[in-house]
């Protein structure tokens, strides 16, 4: 196994990395009514992430499937894929392309690139928590993270929503962005 100590954390030597389906979750949060919150994730996604040579220098690409929105309701999840939200036909994939790490301390980084929806794109900061590395059964060279943002959705075009007649609205504006990731060296 290639690992390195790197600032008191036992990380990757350098190379590429992929995202691990079976143990990676693209998730997200939003406000409901004001007074609850829906959980939901994205079922088809792919990552690919650089470890440089110096860690700071490394880098994420990531493109979610949009029509692979998932909350439990199917009703809600075919209102997501329509043009009131993703507008998934026209727009099928959301990316991250990181930009650079702009901070670090202990396991803990910040990591800023461009997310784009619906054809938007923003700079996002990923605050990202390092969780270790090692190699799995079957040989392979892994590391996993946390990552998470908030971002303003209708900065990125998905502006639909509903008055309540107790006030507010149906659907909150900020969305909590949840990554769960496994990362398994390629050769």
């Amino acid at each position: 196994m290639s690992i390195r100590e790197w600032e008191g954390l036992k990380i990757p030597t350098a190379g590429e990395f992929a995202l691990d389906k079976a143990h990676s979750r693209v998730g997200f949060v939003v406000k409901h009514m004001m007074v609850s919150k829906v959980r939901g994730h994205f079922d088809d996604f792919d990552g690919k992430i650089v470890i440089g040579e110096n860690p700071l220098d490394s880098s994420v690409e990531a493109v979610i499937k949009a029509g692979t929105i998932s909350t439990g309701v199917a009703d809600r999840d075919g209102h997501l894929r329509s043009d009131d939200f993703l507008s998934a036909d026209k727009f099928p994939e959301l990316t991250f392309r990181s930009k650079r790490v702009v901070k670090h301390s202990g396991d803990e980084f910040v990591l800023v690139g461009d997310l784009t929806i619906r054809d938007v794109t923003k700079e996002v900061e990923l605050k990202v928590e390092f969780g270790g590395a090692g190699t799995n059964p079957w040989g392979q060279e892994l590391f996993g993270f946390s990552a998470e943002t908030e971002i303003d959705r209708e900065a990125f075009g998905l502006t639909w929503n509903q008055a309540l007649e107790t006030g507010g609205v149906l659907v909150a504006r900020k969305v909590k962005i949840e990554i769960e990731g496994e990362a398994v060296r390629q050769a």
